[in-house]
């Protein structure tokens, strides 16, 4: 009966995953559908846009040559026009000349027609149809206006659609993640040397296998990329996947994207606990600092009201004077001199990193990890239930290592960002110089209970960094390291 009830629910689990792909599936191809129908109007569109500004163009083309063949026949015309008007004027004053000449020969008087011949030929010196040039200044021809569109009617009937490439095909087998980064590969499905840039999309999610229409979250894009493949960096992984998808580019137009892939980004992601912080500390999701004026005002809302614009007044997001007591059910305030607050979240298997960086001319503060059971009274690194390095600025300058109530000095500088590693099931719990990776301190114990993050904090500030993967790095010196006791663990032997 049991076995064939764990199989039922073997099978009903599959259903329940075959039906939400399903949805998925249905709600990808309604996304598509209604995308064709709005592309579609919207390339038809541009395709008039491209042809009346076609049209306009041959119409200002018409216009532009037609005016300069009219300006041609109106030069030629008025040439012409001259020159016919002063041949018709030197014709008539040359018959007129020729008729007196005839004329002249009938005269019998010898004196007369010396004179008569003498004004004869004077005229005819002057005669303008002696002075003419009896060329004409223009031709009829206007083939040299002419025109040959053969090619361009080619060109015309060759229209096409603008030649797209093709969707990159991403090799999954060769993209990484890393470190905080994520280098992705692609390929052509065939060479295309008309390509000239990429374009990649991502987008962070909680979902596994192939992205979904309606996410929670936008697709961001990387544009110009000139090679196949692209890195990433300085990601915070908030999400347990990202989704990726790629499309090429060339002069003309964007091809379509490539078959998205979704690739795992799980890293430890935690806030600080306001609820059952001290309430001497100023808490925000990823940063906490001392408040010497908090929990102050606490026995009477009118004097939190009137006490808005003293120094130390909480800020506008959250105040320590306005938090509320730990639900029931939760743990106690941190009270006395414990001025500590906890990660809210707990480490209950596996390896795992985040970063802490000290505001400036902060005071004393400590980090490192406790059992949730940890007391209210309790410190950091004064029980056998946490382990933390502690730095003091304060009169005497100190960095140490500490647990049990016992500490180990670190003889090394204080780093701007400390990195902490926590691998539970190795029962380990490392401290690193977050920029160069340098060991700081290791403690080897075996965790017999579920761990969260703890931090203690005076006179100052720290920042929170989480949503990081175990570095390289740092996973090399572990593997390296595995299973050896380094000079500065002598704090492991401690009762536990």
């Amino acid at each position: 009966m049991d076995s064939q009830k764990e199989a039922l629910q073997r099978i009903i689990a599959t259903l329940a995953n075959k039906n939400e792909e399903l949805h998925n599936f249905i709600e990808t191809l309604s996304h598509l559908l209604a995308g064709v129908q709005v592309n579609s109007g919207q390339v038809v569109s541009d395709l008039e846009e491209e042809f009346d500004t076609l049209f306009s163009i041959l119409e200002e083309a018409k216009e532009s040559m037609t005016n300069t063949i009219k300006q041609e026949q109106a030069r030629k015309s008025h040439e012409l026009q001259n020159q016919l008007t002063q041949s018709t004027n030197a014709l008539e004053s040359a018959e007129e000349l020729l008729e007196f000449a005839n004329h002249a020969l009938d005269i019998k008087d010898e004196e007369e027609f010396a004179k008569a011949a003498k004004q004869i030929k004077d005229r005819v010196t002057m005669a303008p149809a002696f002075r003419l040039t009896m060329k004409p200044k223009a031709t009829d021809n206007m083939t040299h206006l002419m025109v040959d569109f053969s090619q361009e009617r080619q060109l015309l009937q060759g229209l096409r659609f603008l030649p797209v490439p093709r969707a990159p095909e991403i090799e999954v087998q060769d993209c990484m993640v890393v470190d905080n980064a994520v280098t992705i590969v692609w390929r052509m499905p065939v060479e295309d040397s008309k390509i000239d840039h990429y374009i990649l999309e991502y987008r962070k999610t909680n979902h596994e296998g192939l992205p979904r229409v309606k996410d929670e979250r936008c697709w961001e894009l990387v544009d110009n990329i000139k090679n196949t493949e692209y890195t990433l960096t300085g990601l915070k992984f908030d999400s347990k996947f990202m989704n990726f998808r790629v499309r090429a580019c060339n002069k003309a137009a964007a091809g379509d994207y490539s078959d998205p892939v979704t690739l795992e980004t799980r890293a430890f992601n935690f806030g600080f606990d306001s609820s059952s912080s001290h309430l001497n500390l100023k808490v925000e999701e990823c940063s906490v600092e001392w408040d010497p004026q908090g929990g102050k005002g606490l026995d009477s809302k009118v004097k939190g009201k009137e006490n808005k614009g003293r120094s130390g007044t909480p800020s506008p997001k959250r105040g320590s004077n306005t938090r509320s007591p730990a639900p029931r059910g939760g743990r106690d305030r941190f009270t006395g001199e414990s001025y500590t607050v906890l990660g809210d979240t707990s480490i209950d298997s596996g390896q795992h990193y985040w970063e802490v960086k000290a505001l400036k001319d902060c005071k004393s503060y400590s980090v490192g990890v406790a059992y949730k059971n940890l007391g209210k009274f309790d410190q950091l690194g004064k029980t056998n239930i946490t382990w933390c390095i502690h730095v003091n600025n304060w009169l005497q300058n100190s960095f140490a290592a500490k647990h049990n109530n016992k500490a180990k000095s670190l003889d090394m500088p204080v780093p701007e960002r400390i990195g902490v590693y926590c691998d539970l099931d190795g029962g380990q719990l490392s401290f690193y110089n977050a920029e160069s990776k340098q060991l700081l301190h290791v403690f080897k114990t075996k965790f017999t209970q579920p761990v969260v993050p703890a931090f203690m904090v005076w006179c100052g500030g720290l920042s929170l960094s989480t949503g990081l993967q175990v570095p390289s790095a740092v996973r090399s010196f572990q593997k390296a390291e595995n299973g050896l006791a380094g000079s500065n663990s002598s704090l492991n032997s401690m009762a536990q």
